[in-house]
């Protein structure tokens, strides 16, 4: 069993990849699947479409593995490829749009309190329905919540990931944060009355 922590297992498995090595690019294939499917997710509208987007970024890993140079964690390599590849993907279709108000909502976001308190609470709830309930955020709203709670980008970092200026990612993410938390609120209604 390789252990993907090991440094030596790693070279030893992207080295073998590199040459072609079928078994091996099995392995690496299935060792991030579960978990990567779970980002891609988190930036897509359905299973269909993160399936799709996890298979192209999986395919950009494999292109540059030459490129790893065993520094830092794999999986954190890998991991960015992922998002990077989801961030590419939302960014291309067509509904994506990110609203330019520029610094129009920044006295409106919600404090930091606030947001941890929220963050809480969407914690304690299943991970299965927390992205489902982020699949129902604009491509927009979507993205630049999971830059920001999941990724731990800051806004300067968000900002220039989608092209946007600093105002327009806090201004997204008041906007996710309010849109997730009356979804999250509707979900709780609806099983109250179940």
């Amino acid at each position: 069993m390789i252990n993907l922590t090991n440094k030596d297992d790693v070279k030893d498995l992207v080295e073998s990849c590199i040459k072609g090595n079928r078994k091996s690019q099995e392995l690496l294939y299935k060792s991030f699947y579960g978990k990567m499917l779970v980002v891609c997710m988190r930036y897509s509208r359905n299973r269909e479409e993160a399936q799709d987007v996890l298979h192209d970024g999986l395919i950009k890993v494999f292109s540059k593995l030459k490129s790893f140079e065993n520094k830092g964690s794999f999986e954190g390599w890998v991991r960015r490829i992922i998002v990077n590849v989801a961030i590419d993907h939302v960014r291309s279709r067509k509904d994506f749009y990110i609203n330019e108000e520029q610094e129009f909502l920044l006295d409106n976001i919600v404090d930091e309190s606030d947001d941890v308190a929220e963050l809480e609470k969407i914690k304690k709830m299943n991970a299965e329905t927390i992205i489902g309930l982020m699949q129902k955020l604009s491509p927009s709203y979507r993205a630049v919540f999971n830059l920001f709670a999941v990724e731990n980008m800051q806004h300067k970092e968000i900002a220039e990931t989608l092209n946007i200026s600093i105002g327009t990612s806090k201004s997204n993410l008041a906007k996710a944060k309010v849109k997730l938390k009356e979804l999250i609120e509707k979900y709780r209604d609806k099983l109250e009355y179940e």
